[in-house]
């Protein structure tokens, strides 16, 4: 069991840098982008997009951002260097426009994607929904991306290949199936994507717990997850025999323990170096108030709704495994992150929780996880 580790909280100059971040988000920023075309998400999303790509264009514009950004402490993980225990998690940045940005914010890691083999437009719109009430999203975006060829050459422009921290921190990606490609075919699908990116990727996420791509879940499945993580392993290690690119698995809430302990034994088998827990869920439980009304909105829902479950089963995974585990899924506070990492997490993720505490929330847990 892990022990929870000593921990001061900030003080001086950093907690008033942290409490102004906030303030100047929740109060002015956030209902600026809640209020973009006429309330929808999406729009919110390309805009904060839009807002990254720049800033990762702009030197001055990074150093600006570096300095109201605290750094976290260094960890080792899977063989790989992070300055920090908080990442941003896959989905808010599919298609690589701000990879230089997301060190400057803070973050020890960028998760990009989910990419797939072949270019897809996604689901209809509209496809993204707040549940602002319960501090929540649920989306069925459908892995929307141009394709893994389109990603590998906006990272080849930026000079990013694996290992040479031209960003300042390392770089994930996210792989999902294409919508198109026949389960049957699902492996060699995620080998043409891991061909097309691994050179750009510090690790490479096997996303097989989305909920929004027909079908998909049941690669969590013992024997065809077997036959996946297996082949990209073998991908890895035919690429670099010394020093193979780590392939992490992305596991779904929904799993029960019996399916998630399928899915621990596959993965140390296969030679998986870690687990994502978890992705979005297709329970409803936690939808408060008015949010009530999304609860027949079709796609997986996160943020705080899902904070209780998703440290469930990162704690159960870590009390059964030594491979580290990234803990994602519902972390809206600097508690949330610290009860992650003292159940077991070795990193954690945020997207929903960045959503709707912006900046200082990445700074609290920066500054407290030391």
């Amino acid at each position: 069991m892990t022990t929870p580790a000593p921990r001061r909280p900030a003080g001086g100059v950093t907690a008033l840098r942290t409490k102004a971040l906030g303030a100047g988000y929740e109060r002015l920023l956030r209902p600026m982008l809640f209020r973009l075309g006429g309330g929808d998400p999406e729009v919110a999303h390309e805009r904060t997009l839009a807002a990254a790509q720049t800033m990762s264009r702009v030197r001055p514009l990074r150093a600006a951002a570096a300095a109201l950004h605290s750094r976290g402490t260094s960890r080792r993980v899977a063989g790989i260097d992070f300055p920090g225990p908080v990442g941003l998690a896959a989905g808010l940045d599919k298609f690589g426009v701000g990879v230089q940005a997301w060190g400057a914010l803070g973050f020890s890691h960028v998760e990009l994607g989910t990419v797939t083999a072949l270019p897809q437009p996604g689901n209809d719109q509209p496809r993204l929904f707040r549940a602002r009430e319960s501090n929540g999203i649920i989306n069925r975006m459908g892995f929307n991306n141009p394709g893994a060829a389109v990603l590998a050459a906006t990272l080849a422009r930026a000079g990013v290949r694996r290992g040479n921290r031209i960003t300042g921190i390392p770089i994930g990606i996210s792989l999902g199936k294409s919508k198109v490609t026949p389960l049957a075919e699902a492996t060699e699908d995620y080998l043409t994507s891991f061909g097309l990116l691994a050179p750009h990727a510090d690790y490479v996420a096997v996303n097989v717990s989305s909920p929004n791509t027909p079908g998909l879940r049941s690669l969590q499945d013992a024997a065809a997850l077997q036959e996946l993580v297996a082949a990209l392993v073998t991908a890895a290690r035919d690429q670099n025999t010394a020093d193979p690119v780590p392939v992490f698995v992305k596991v779904a809430p929904d799993l029960t323990f019996d399916a998630l302990e399928d899915v621990l034994a596959v993965c140390t088998d296969a030679g998986a170096s870690g687990l994502i827990a978890t992705n979005t869920t297709l329970s409803r439980e936690g939808l408060i108030g008015a949010d009530r009304a999304l609860a027949d909105e079709p796609g997986g829902l996160s943020g705080a709704p899902l904070t209780v479950r998703a440290l469930e089963v990162v704690r159960w995974l870590a009390q059964r495994t030594d491979l580290p585990l990234i803990g994602v899924g519902g972390i809206m506070t600097g508690d949330d992150a610290l009860a992650m990492m003292d159940a077991g997490a070795a990193l954690v993720q945020l997207y929903t929780g960045y959503i709707y505490r912006g900046p200082a929330l990445v700074n609290e847990i920066n500054e407290r996880a030391r």
